[in-house]
This record gives structure tokens, sequence and C-alpha cells, in this order.
């Protein structure tokens, strides 16, 4: 019988806060006019700075740190895993599925991971976004299942997308395999998840908000669960999860497996390795702050109108698939129907839209039907769509950190991609 699978995701109600403002304007340029069509050429793809919006960079302010030419990957030394996947040990029913999926080798994280993950050992793993860590850590935890039938898996993560992706990875990997998942986080119905719960389950995969929600109604025992996932652990935290992570960690048992993935290595993250994990394989397989798969650049957009310089950028025929954040949640609604009505075709995501329309603007984006979709910082982390032609940072990040996780959209998979940030 087909697993049964809830696919609505998302965050909590929690939100987080913006980092300290840098106050100063800095200078990108002299005065004067420019050419309106961007031109892309050295130290940009804008036209000179002139007067403009009085802007605020949150958090950084080293411009350089938003130029940086991608590395062709092909022309560096190859990765050589240690392993195949068939190597590994585990049930050949994954592997045949493993095949399907279209996974040749382990990529670097998967290689190192996956080995102690299967031995039972507490894992840090530190790795930049788009390395395939969603598959390092769920083929182990699926052939656990297999082992023993009675296993029962916490996940936790940030954002509703990204539960959203992970519940369907689970499901490419776990084909005719009999392994049943409850997807539960907020912005969706909560009677349904609570129904999907009362059945048997293997996975469960939620945003801390939602999952504390369903403890505190006794709908989950967390009692039962021997492994925990924290995936994108520094993003939880800069949301403001910690006191929802330590009190679902405090009700599982002492004796369980946890894993624990982040992008960033902080002091705080440091402490929570500390907390929650027993002598844990550190692992880490980040080469740097950014993906050299990603080419980096800045559109400097001083008088002009700001909406015009994109409209120019996005007439460009290699603007495919390009994905925009904004700061806001209004101002993304309005740049998506301005992006319209200027004849893009484009949709959003963000907090102030259901479920259900945000899963719908993504699938289209997925597709191929839309050119465009506009994001708040929500969908920094969980979107996984191949082909991102362009990351485009039309209002700046909050922290470096976001910024780091905006571009990791597109790059991905040895790919190359190219990210884009507006300055004044």
């Amino acid at each position: 019988m087909q697993q049964k699978h809830f696919r609505n995701g998302g965050s909590s109600s929690a939100h987080r806060s913006g980092g300290p403002a840098f106050r100063g304007r800095p200078s990108f340029g002299g005065k004067g006019g420019g050419p309106r069509r961007p031109s892309f050429g050295r130290g940009g793809y804008g036209g000179n700075r002139g007067g403009g919006r009085s802007g605020r960079f949150s958090s950084f302010s080293d411009i350089s740190k938003f130029v940086n030419k991608a590395v062709i990957t092909e022309e560096t030394t190859h990765f050589k895993p240690e392993h195949n996947f068939t190597d590994f040990k585990i049930d050949e029913k994954i592997k045949v599925n493993i095949l399907k999926k279209g996974y040749n080798e382990p990529t670097p994280i998967q290689d190192k991971v996956i080995p102690h993950i299967l031995a039972n050992q507490d894992v840090v793993g530190i790795a930049n976004t788009g390395t395939g860590k969603t598959a390092a850590f769920l083929i182990p935890l699926i052939d656990k299942v297999m082992r023993n039938r009675t296993e029962m898996i916490l996940i936790m993560v940030p954002t509703r997308e990204l539960a959203t992706q992970i519940d369907d990875e689970l499901r490419e990997f776990s084909r005719m395999l009999s392994i049943f998942s409850v997807c539960c986080v907020g912005g969706a119905p909560i009677g349904r998840q609570l129904a999907n719960l009362r059945r048997s389950n293997n996975f469960i995969i939620g945003t801390p908000g939602r999952l504390k929600d369903l403890v505190e109604r006794k709908a989950l025992n967390l009692s039962k669960f021997k492994t925990v996932v924290l995936d994108e652990a520094d993003r939880m935290l800069d949301m403001g999860f910690i006191h929802d992570m330590k009190f679902m960690i405090s009700r599982m048992p002492a004796d369980r497996q946890t894993l624990f993935f982040s992008a960033t290595m902080s002091r705080d993250i440091q402490v929570l390795i500390k907390d929650f994990l027993r002598n844990p394989v550190s692992i880490s397989v980040k080469t740097g702050d950014t993906a050299k798969s990603v080419d980096q650049d800045v559109v400097r957009v001083g008088s002009r109108n700001k909406l015009d310089v994109l409209q120019d950028l996005l007439s460009q025929t290699d603007f495919s698939r390009v994905l925009i954040f904004g700061k806001t949640k209004h101002g993304v609604e309005r740049l998506k129907e301005a992006l319209v009505q200027r004849g893009f075709k484009s949709e959003s995501i963000h907090g102030n839209k259901n479920q259900s329309k945000r899963q719908q603007a993504l699938n289209l984006f997925k597709a191929n039907h839309l050119q465009v979709l506009v994001a708040t910082d929500v969908a920094a982390r969980g979107i996984d769509v191949s082909d991102i032609s362009h990351v485009i940072n039309y209002d700046l990040p909050a922290t470096y950190e976001d910024y780091i996780h905006r571009i990791g959209r597109t790059g991905r998979a040895g790919k190359k991609g190219k990210a884009i940030t507006f300055i004044d």
C-alpha cells in the first residue's frame, strides 16, 4: 500500500531579528550618471553611484564579500570518494532507490558522514548548502528503520520549505519500503497532522514551534524517539527556536543518537553541541563561506529606478530561472505584482501566504512555468530547485550568514550559478 505523507510544511510563528545596522554609507564609486542598461564590466553590473535612497547595510559592511568569481570545478582537483554507495552496509533495496534517483557516487559530506551514522555515533556535520547533506543522514537512517521497524526518528528544521523538501527526498529513497512519515509544521492545518500522528510512523519531520505544540497537546510522545536530527541548526538558532529545541531534546531519551548539521560554527552553536551531543564525531567539508561555483557581483543602482534596473537584467536571455530576495513580506508581494505588470512570469513566497499557496508557487517555479520567484528569507533554506540561473538580492540581507544561504540556492550540484546584490 502506498505510504501516506502529509505534504504541507512550514515554520512556526517564531521570527528572526536582524543584526546591528551599519549606519554609514560606504562609497561604491565615483559620481555621475551611468548607462541605463547595466553593463557586466569590472567592479559590478551597474552604473556609477549618484544620489538615491538611504540604505541600511546590516551587520556586515565589506562590499568585497559580494564580489567573487566562480571557480570552475572541472578545472580543479576532482573529489575522489573513499566509498561508493554500493560499498555502504545498507539494505540492498535502499541501494536500488539511490541508483534510481541518479546518485552515482557520494558527495564529500555523504562519503564521510554515512559510515559514522551507520555506526550509531553522534555526528556534527559542517557543510555549505547544496552539498547533499539531506541524503547524508536520510540514507543511513532509512537503513536503521529497515533493521528495526519500531525505530522512530525526529527531524527538526527551521522552515516549512525545508521540511517539505526532506519529506520529498525521504519518499524517493524509501520507495516501496513501507516506511511512513508525517510532516508537522506551522502555517498548515494542525487537524490533519494530528490525524496522521495517530497512525504508525517512523519519521516525524517538523519545525520546532509546531512540534512543541504537538507535544503539549500530548499528540507526540518524544520518549519513544531514540534518534534526532537537527538540520540547519544555525538557522533555527537565528530564528529564535533555541528554547523550543531544548524543550524537545529534554523530552527525548538520554541514550539517543543525535545528528547535528550546520553551515556555520559560531560560539552559540558550540554550546548547543556540548549540551545536545555525546562524544560526537565532527566532520567539516566546508571549503569557504560561499560556494566556489557561484559567481558573485554587485549592481550599483545609484540614482536610477531600482525596478527599471531589475527589468533590464531580467530581460537578458541568460536570466532564465531567477530567485529574488526581498526584506519584507509586503515588499516581496509588491515586487512580484510589479514584475507581473511588466510582463514577467512571477510568483512569491512569504509568511503572509498559506502553505498551499506557497507550495503552488514553488511547484510552478520547479516546473519552469515561472521565470521569477520572489521570496523573503523564509525561503533562503529549503528551496531545492535545480538550475536556478541567478539569485538576486534586491534588498540587502540582514547578516552575512543570510547572504550565504540566499546565494546557496544557485550553483548547486557542481553547476555554475550567479548571485547579484543590489546596492545604492
